[in-house]
């Protein structure tokens, strides 16, 4: 049974922008916590971004800090992340997930989705 379902990425030049959404079919989205995750090929899923249930903690991996942003509509079951000034080193595979942990690290989630590619081009 799918839980979450990331969409919204693509191929983009450098300095562009890109917004994620995961939107949930089932009670996971009632999790305290919604995260994204990125991995690039050969390397480990790195944590991009978490958001509580409310909004009002957010936390951001240096990386993206100031480029990113990571938001929710509980109404709508679906969080987002928006991309601006993406940069070749973006590129990934994107993982939206569920926790009950309001952290950094993947164990600290247990839905995951099944990811969507981001690509950006130098």
């Amino acid at each position: 049974q799918v839980q979450l379902v990331e969409s919204g990425g693509g191929l983009v030049q450098a300095g562009g922008s890109l917004r994620l959404s995961c939107t949930s079919s089932g009670r996971v989205f009632s999790r305290p916590a919604m995260g994204w995750f990125r991995q690039a090929p050969g390397k480990e899923r790195r944590f991009v971004a978490v958001i509580n249930w409310s909004g009002g903690i957010t936390n951001y991996a240096d990386s993206v800090l100031g480029r990113f942003t990571i938001s929710r509509d509980n109404a709508k079951r679906t969080v987002y992340l928006q991309m601006n000034s993406l940069q070749a080193e973006d590129s990934a595979v994107y993982y939206c997930a569920a926790g009950v942990v309001v952290g950094t690290r993947p164990v600290d989630f247990d839905s995951w989705g099944q990811g969507t590619q981001v690509t950006v081009s130098s």
